[in-house]
C-alpha cells in the first residue's frame, strides 16, 4: 500500500531538485549577506532585515506573477506551436520588466514609511541608503524570473541553477571586498552588501540571458524579438494566471514580514533575532517550493491525460515526502537551536557581548517554534502547488488570506505587543497561519481530485 507513494519519490525529487538548488541560490544570496553584515553589529543586521523587508514584499509579487510563464510554454511546447511559445515568452517578458520597473519606484516610494513603523532609529538610518540600492536590483531579479520560468518550461530547468550559482559567487566575492574594505577598497559595511546583491542580479540575467542565447532549443525563442509588438490576448491570459499567483505569494510574504517590522517594535535585537531565524527558515522552505512546482508539473500533467487517480496518488506521494524531509529539518533546528544562530555573529566581539548573546538567545527560542511550523509551511506549499497544476486558483487565494491574515497575524500582534512572549508571540501566530493555510488547502484538494475521480467514474 505504501509503496505506491514511495515509487514516486525519486521521480519527484529529480524533477525538483534543480528547482531547489535555485531557489536555494536567491535564498543563498541573503544567508551570505546576513552572516557578513552580522559581523558589524547587532544594528548593522536589523537594518539589512528592515530594508530587505520591504524588499520580499515587492518580491513576492514579481515572483509569484512570473509563474504564468511556465505553464503557458510548457504547453505551446508540448503542442510544438512555436509561434505561441514566443509569444508567451515575450509578453510574459515584458509584463516582467515592466512590473519589475513599477516595484523598484514603489519600494523608493515606501521608503518614508520606516519612520511611521516604530522602528529603531538607529536601525531605519542604516537602512535608508541600503533599500536605496537593492531596491534597483528588483529590475534585472524580476527580469530574471521571466527568464527562469520561460527556461522551466521548455523544461531546461538547470541553467536558471547555473546562472544563481554564478551570482552566488560574485555577491561573495564583492560583499568580502566592499563589506570589509579588502585589496584597497573602502569598507563600506552594508552598502558594500547591497552593491554585491545588486552586481550579482545584473550578473545573473545577462549569464543566463547569454546560455539561452547560445542554445539550439531557446535561441530563436529569446532573440529577434519585438518587444513592443503585443497582443491584448495573449496580455490578459498571462494576467489571469499571474495575478492570483501573485497575490497568494504577497499574503504570506507579506505575513512573514510583519514578524519583522513587529519584532522591530520590539527592539533592534529582537529584530536581528527574527532575521537569523527567518533567514534559516526560508533556506528549508526552498526544498518544499521546489517539491511545489515538481506538483504543480505532475498535477497538470495527469489532468491532461485526465488520469484523475494517478492525479490524486502522486500529489499524496510529494505530500509524503514533504513530511518526512520537514521532520527531518525539524529535528536539525531543534537539535541545533543554540549553535546555528552563532553562525550569524561574532561570539568573540567584546565590545557587543551582550547584545550577541541576546540575539542568539531569542532566535534559538525562535528555531524551537520554527521546527514545528517547517511541517505545516512545506505542506501547504506542496498543496498549493497541486491546485495550480488544476487550474485552481481563486479559492485558494481567499484561503491564504484568511489563514495569515484574518487567523495568523492577530495571534502575532496581540502576542507580542500585549504579552509576555515578545518575539515568541510573533511566530506563534505564524505557526497557526501556516497551520490553518495547509488544512483548508488540503481539503480544498481533497474535494476537487476526489470530485474528479467521480466524475470520471461516473462517465
Amino acid at each position: 500500500m505504501l509503496h505506491q507513494y514511495t515509487k514516486e519519490f525519486g521521480y519527484n525529487l529529480r524533477l525538483a531538485a534543480p528547482v531547489m538548488l535555485g531557489m536555494l541560490g536567491h535564498t543563498f544570496v541573503g544567508l551570505v549577506d546576513n552572516i557578513m553584515v552580522g559581523q558589524l553589529g547587532t544594528a548593522e543586521l536589523a537594518a539589512v532585515s528592515l530594508g530587505n523587508s520591504f524588499m520580499f514584499i515587492a518580491m513576492s509579487l514579481g515572483i509569484g506573477f512570473s509563474t504564468a510563464i511556465t505553464p503557458l510554454v510548457a504547453e505551446a511546447d508540448a503542442e510544438n506551436s512555436f509561434s505561441r511559445g514566443k509569444s508567451a515568452y515575450k509578453h510574459g517578458l515584458f509584463l516582467c520588466t515592466t512590473l519589475g520597473i513599477t516595484l523598484f519606484l514603489l519600494v523608493l516610494a515606501a521608503k518614508p514609511l520606516m519612520y511611521m513603523m516604530k522602528q529603531p532609529i538607529e536601525v531605519v538610518e542604516l537602512a535608508m541608503p541600503y533599500l536605496n540600492l537593492v531596491a534597483i536590483s528588483l529590475i534585472p531579479l524580476v527580469i530574471f524570473q521571466a527568464l527562469k520560468q520561460f527556461s522551466d518550461g521548455l523544461s531546461m530547468t538547470k541553467f536558471p541553477m547555473y546562472a544563481t550559482l554564478i551570482a552566488n559567487i560574485v555577491n561573495i566575492i564583492i560583499n568580502y571586498i566592499l563589506i570589509f574594505g579588502k585589496f584597497g577598497f573602502p569598507q563600506m559595511g552594508i552598502i558594500g552588501a547591497a552593491i554585491g546583491t545588486l552586481v550579482s542580479r545584473v550578473v545573473m540575467v545577462l549569464f543566463l540571458w547569454v546560455l539561452l542565447g547560445n542554445k539550439k532549443k531557446s535561441k530563436e525563442y529569446v532573440t529577434n524579438i519585438s518587444f513592443f509588438v503585443l497582443e491584448s490576448k495573449m496580455l490578459n491570459r498571462i494576467l489571469s494566471l499571474g495575478f492570483p499567483s501573485a497575490l497568494q505569494m504577497f499574503f504570506e510574504v507579506g505575513i512573514f514580514t510583519s514578524a519583522i517590522w513587529l519584532s522591530g517594535i520590539l527592539g533592534k535585537n529582537p529584530q536581528a533575532a527574527n532575521q537569523i531565524a527567518l533567514n534559516l527558515a526560508s533556506m528549508t522552505f526552498m526544498v518544499a517550493m521546489g517539491l511545489s512546482v515538481a506538483a504543480m508539473v505532475r498535477v497538470g500533467n495527469q489532468k491532461g491525460l485526465k488520469k484523475f487517480k494517478d492525479l490524486r496518488r502522486i500529489t499524496l506521494s510529494i505530500i509524503l515526502l514533504t513530511f518526512l524531509l520537514e521532520v527531518i529539518f525539524a529535528l536539525i533546528f531543534v537539535v541545533f537551536n543554540e549553535s546555528l544562530p552563532a553562525i550569524y555573529l561574532d561570539e568573540k566581539d567584546m565590545t557587543n557581548l551582550i547584545d550577541n548573546t541576546e540575539v542568539i538567545g531569542i532566535a534559538a527560542r525562535l528555531l524551537i517554534i520554527a521546527a514545528l511550523f517547517q511541517i505545516s509551511d512545506g505542506i501547504q506549499v506542496v498543496v498549493l502547488g497541486a491546485l495550480r497544476g488544476l487550474q485552481d486558483v481563486i479559492i485558494p487565494t481567499i484561503i491564504t488570506f484568511i489563514a495569515y491574515w484574518i487567523v495568523g497575524f492577530p495571534i502575532s500582534y496581540y502576542l507580542s505587543l500585549h504579552t509576555s512572549y515578545k518575539s515568541e508571540g510573533i511566530w506563534i501566530g505564524l505557526l497557526a497561519g501556516l497551520s490553518v493555510s495547509a488544512i483548508l488547502l488540503y481539503m480544498r484538494f481533497n474535494y476537487l481530485s476526489k470530485n474528479l475521480i467521480r466524475k470520471e467514474v461516473d462517465f
